[in-house]
């Protein structure tokens, strides 16, 4: 599996999001915020290497996606 923006971090979550699933319903920035922002009024952007702190709301992002376009995983293995 490739990542989605950039050479993967040494240590941590990673995130990627399949943009051929994601429609922009949004619902992940609802679900965590800190991590996901719109950007216009088509157009989702993320960390793709949030905070420690921020694993639980990746995790919420990742559940909420109805078109589970959300991948989580080790900065490492990803």
């Amino acid at each position: 599996m490739t990542c989605a923006a950039g050479a993967p971090t040494v240590e941590g979550m990673r995130i990627v999001v399949d943009l051929n699933r994601c429609q922009n319903y949004g619902q992940c920035v609802y679900a965590a915020p800190e991590v996901f922002h719109f950007s216009g009024p088509e157009s989702i952007e993320y960390d793709h290497a949030p905070d420690p702190g921020q694993e639980a709301a990746a995790l919420r992002a990742a559940v909420a996606c109805p078109m589970a376009a959300i991948t989580l995983g080790e900065a490492a293995a990803l």
